[in-house]
């Protein structure tokens, strides 16, 4: 399998991504994968898209080491994905407490991903809003501009709240799945220009598979889109896809 990453900033930001996109190994032939996305109402929405990203790699890290050492152990997807939601909110909790930070400096919402090589499943968790695809299937998560955030949990029990949550999915099978923030449906044309190619942006980051056998896949593609389409997204973009080549 071949994993891809993409981040970016959109038109109508010009200091900061407020998104972020992280891919780490939790061990084994298993890893996780997440993208979160900053609300641009809250307060410095960058800092907390990252922190959140930069404390699941912390999280990922750790629980690789585990997994070194407890190698004969098995847990579904689902199991690893809620342990390590559960270790985030934590985590989270303890570094609002030891930064001071107010309820509108932690609004970003999470789409986790984690990924078995060996079983080819995985299992994903949406907080918030975005796009998952899975295996040519777009399932699209809108909460109609008022999307939950994960800073307004963090206070809570985790197993009332984690039993709550309805947007997740069990992927059985992985040939081509991706996780998006919702900046993948603003793409508009960014100048005046004539140009002659026209894509779909969305199908074309998220399904075609046309240059898969390169790591920069969806550099490539943005690029496409940018200088020959002339299109590029209004708002902040995250992407992590999965292809399964079976070259």
């Amino acid at each position: 399998m071949k994993v891809y990453q993409l981040l970016k900033i959109g038109e109508h930001h010009t200091n900061h991504c407020e998104d972020f996109a992280v891919v780490e190994s939790l061990g084994g032939q298993r890893i996780m994968c997440a993208v979160m996305d900053g609300c641009t109402m809250g307060t410095d929405s960058y800092f907390i898209a990252t922190l959140v990203g930069k404390l699941l790699r912390k999280i990922a890290i750790e629980k690789s080491y585990t997994a070194f050492y407890n190698a004969h152990e098995t847990k579904s997807e689902e199991t690893e994905l809620k342990e390590i939601l559960e270790k985030l909110m934590l985590d989270l909790k303890q570094q609002k407490n030891q930064l001071h930070l107010n309820p509108d400096e932690l609004l970003c919402t999470l789409i986790l991903l984690v990924v078995d090589f060996d079983r080819n499943a995985g299992h994903v968790m949406v907080i918030g809003d975005g796009l998952v695809t899975i295996n040519g299937q777009w399932v699209e998560y809108d909460q109609d501009n008022r999307p939950d955030y994960l800073g307004y949990h963090i206070g809570e029990e985790f197993e009332s709240w984690y039993k709550n949550q309805k947007q997740y999915l069990a992927i059985d099978k992985i040939d081509d799945v991706s996780i998006c923030t919702d900046g993948i449906f603003t793409f508009t044309r960014h100048d005046k220009n004539s140009y002659t190619l026209e894509k779909d942006p969305i199908a074309y980051l998220t399904l075609d598979q046309e240059g898969k056998e390169k790591d920069n896949m969806l550099s490539r593609k943005f690029s496409v889109l940018e200088k020959e389409c002339g299109m590029r997204p209004a708002d902040d973009l995250g992407i992590v896809r999965i292809i399964n080549s079976k070259e």
